[in-house]
């Protein structure tokens, strides 16, 4: 299989997280109060999303390589790929977090009594706070969770392709011993065969011999007569 499809895969992934970063750069530099900053975030998370679909496709190609240099090459890349999008994920991350709490801080500038907060009390406000946070950390553990999980199945799918080949060469090895083996019974059973003719010839031999000889001794035995 032709690495090509691969490559495109590879400009793809880095003209989509350049996209990643340079939104990230203006979020980063935006008035949090900016009604854009909520339209930002979502568009972030989309490209994040396509670079995740991406990096699938990019894995399916990898595995799908014979060349074994070539497929190393690929997944290695695959690997580095997935962590440059966790790195900007975990931007993204703390961008999403810093809006929701100024959300939460700012959902009303201030109220009767001078309280902020759309009527909440510094209490209330501290509370939803600490629970926003309490979410954020479970779902970037989530996605820390699927991202083992996504690389332990890609490991165990490279451990079986390559467990199948191994077989392959084991069972094409133990054809060839097979065959080595049937030659060497072949010309074993040749060299037998040889072996039972030389001791035929030579008993023939010795029986001519033998009875020349005494043929001889019965000539020269009448002769004297």
């Amino acid at each position: 299989m032709s690495p090509i499809p691969f490559d495109r895969y590879d400009e793809e992934f880095e003209e989509l997280t350049s996209q990643v970063r340079r939104s990230l750069q203006a979020l980063k530099t935006a008035d949090i109060e900016s009604s854009s900053v909520q339209s930002d975030l979502q568009m972030t998370a989309n490209l994040l999303s396509q670079c995740d679909d991406l990096l699938k496709q990019m894995s399916v190609e990898a595995r799908g390589i014979d060349d074994a240099d070539t497929k190393a090459k690929c997944l290695s890349k695959v690997r580095q790929c997935k962590s440059s999008l966790s790195d900007l994920r975990s931007e993204y991350e703390t961008e999403n977090t810093k809006f929701e709490r100024s959300s939460l801080g700012l959902g009303g500038a201030s109220g009767r009594g001078g309280r902020r907060g759309g009527g909440l009390s510094d209490e209330q406000r501290d509370h939803l706070f600490q629970t926003n946070d309490q979410i954020a950390s479970q779902n970037r553990t989530l996605d820390n969770a699927r991202r083992i999980m996504s690389d332990t199945e890609e490991t165990a799918m490279e451990i079986t392709s390559e467990l199948a080949r191994n077989r392959e060469k084991i069972e094409s090895a133990h054809g060839r011993v097979r065959e080595v083996s049937g030659l060497t019974n072949r010309a074993r059973r040749i060299v037998q065969s040889m072996s039972r003719r030389e001791v035929q010839q030579k008993l023939a031999m010795y029986m001519v011999s033998g009875g020349l000889i005494l043929l001889l001794i019965i000539i020269l035995f009448n002769s004297r007569g």
